[in-house]
């Protein structure tokens, strides 16, 4: 599937229903009307059913979506009682969910599923709340080439995730929490915008500030051009 560059992607999006709310992105016409009403070009999405039931069944579903605007992200599970596939079926970006799923983030087949991953080149969405700094630590420097997209990291987290960046240059970050003062800016003023990936986490957080956030950002253009799409398209193998 060719897509074209879109000025804004949105890295970190869920498509379904929710266990809690009834949202308007439970099916795939709700969710374009929402990313058309937020000027937001496209989306990488994962299935509610494979973050809160059964990833086999919402990856499948997921694979089913029609609109080109929708990007599949995959959610893998290592091990036996796993998804099976550890190389996402083909997709550039997928997510693993190890406290929802109940695996280790740093077992034996976590590192077996993140060396495949970084051996194929792929990129890895992990929630912030869903390890611990230490885990992301031990991950990172166990796979020095994996990318990863800490995503959801929020405001007070933010002495730890500047040491986790110093120390891991293929770590990133999305924007869906980053509501602190100029904090977007600060991360990609210090790191580099390369490094800094627009995010909403909708529907489960807010998606209209994330949005309005990256009208208003106090950077050069080709900075906010990365953050807006430009890197999002880079780790799927499409054009900028």
């Amino acid at each position: 599937m060719t897509l074209a560059a879109p000025a804004v992607v949105d890295v970190n999006r869920l498509l379904g229903p929710l266990p809690h709310d009834d949202v308007p992105s439970r099916d795939e016409n709700g969710l374009v009307k929402e990313l058309e009403r937020l000027r937001i070009d496209a989306a990488c999405v994962v299935h509610s059913h494979a973050v809160y039931g059964d990833p086999r069944d919402g990856n499948a579903r997921l694979a089913r979506t029609a609109d080109e605007r929708l990007r599949p992200v995959p959610v893998l599970v290592p091990g036996p009682l796993g998804t099976g596939d550890w190389t996402g079926g083909g997709a550039r970006l997928v997510r693993l969910c190890p406290d929802v799923h109940g695996w280790a983030a740093t077992g034996p087949g976590a590192l077996c599923l993140t060396a495949a991953l970084s051996r194929a080149g792929v990129t890895v969405l992990l929630a912030w709340d869903a390890v611990t700094a230490t885990d992301v630590d031990l991950l990172a420097g166990s796979r020095p080439c994996l990318r990863t997209v800490l995503t959801g990291t929020g405001y007070r987290s933010l002495r730890e995730l500047a040491e986790l960046l110093d120390t891991h240059d293929q770590l990133h970050v999305d924007t869906s929490t980053l509501a602190g003062h100029r904090q977007v800016e600060w991360f990609a003023e210090r790191y580099g915008a390369h490094r800094v990936l627009f995010g909403t986490g909708a529907p489960v957080t807010d998606d209209a500030g994330p949005r309005h956030l990256l009208d208003t950002l106090d950077l050069p253009d080709e900075d906010t051009a990365l953050i807006a799409g430009g890197n999002a398209l880079r780790f799927l193998g499409s054009p900028a």
